[in-house]
């Protein structure tokens, strides 16, 4: 069992919740997942690791509550245990070398960016941060990025917090006013991330994209969050979860992420239901 050291509530559908996980903490890198059950009979969900502590063993996770497990897991608390949490998994992001990087971040995606950011920071590189949300209500993390970044722009799309529009053209407004970036790492939704790519593949920057696709075991042999990335399949849980932007087929990606939406709602509402949630 690993034992829930904090739990923080971002925005109204945003937790951020400290495990306690010593073994995981002791090897984690951004860009890498953990994979989660909150009981015996729940199933497994992957998320990406937003944060880790090697000094005190834990790690770090932020998710939005859209599903099932998601909702149960939102609903325990301090000193509440999960039952299963299983990582380092992935890939951990390339950014050794980089001395000048745009991160790119979009909604609940901003708490995979963090580490990222964090990361390039620390090792001296040059890091200009662009996040992305509906509206103020939703901006997580953004002392944090502040902290971590030398320039901050927050996007919101009504104009409520930070400057009105999208994080695309906060991107290629730095791009115009000369800022030559190694490399524009961009998380969010699959929409956001296709657009992005767009913009520069104008440019002929090197984009990376961190892909979370339908997942279940983890380790590559279920097949199901395959990708099209450059003509070639390949699995995000072992090949990454960071491709070459430029290569994925994001039409793809998003006509299958949707797949088990239907389910998914189902299974909700049926929890919800039974258990007097509103």
């Amino acid at each position: 069992m690993y034992k829930i050291v904090t739990k923080r509530i971002l925005n109204p559908t945003v937790v951020l919740m400290d495990i306690e996980a010593p073994l995981i903490a002791k090897k984690a890198e951004p860009g890498q997942f953990i994979i989660l059950r909150v009981d015996s009979e729940g199933e497994r969900i992957p998320l990406t690791i937003a944060d880790f502590d090697r000094e005190k063993g834990t790690v770090t996770i932020i998710f939005q509550v859209v599903g099932k497990t998601t909702k149960a897991l939102s609903l325990l608390n301090e000193n509440d245990a999960i039952c299963d949490f299983v990582g380092p998994l992935g890939v951990a992001s390339h950014v050794e070398g980089l001395k000048r990087v745009a991160v790119v971040g979009g909604g609940v995606g901003s708490a995979i960016a963090y580490p990222i950011a964090k990361k390039l920071h620390q090792l001296g590189a040059k890091v200009d941060v662009i996040i992305g949300f509906r509206n103020k209500d939703l901006v997580i993390l953004e002392d944090e990025f502040k902290a971590v970044s030398d320039n901050l722009f927050v996007m919101t799309d009504d104009g409520s917090h930070g400057e009105k529009g999208l994080v695309t053209q906060a991107l290629e407004n730095q791009i115009k006013l000369g800022n030559e970036y190694d490399e524009v790492i961009t998380i969010g939704p699959l929409i956001m991330m296709k657009f992005v790519c767009e913009v520069t593949k104008r440019y002929n920057i090197k984009t990376t994209v961190s892909m979370n696709p339908i997942m279940i075991d983890g380790t590559g042999m279920c097949g199901g969050c395959r990708l099209t990335v450059g003509g070639e399949t390949k699995f995000a849980c072992v090949d990454g979860p960071d491709f070459d932007g430029h290569l994925v087929d994001f039409d793809e990606a998003i006509a299958r992420s949707s797949t088990y939406k239907e389910f998914e709602e189902h299974a909700l509402n049926h929890y919800c239901n039974l258990m007097g949630v509103e």
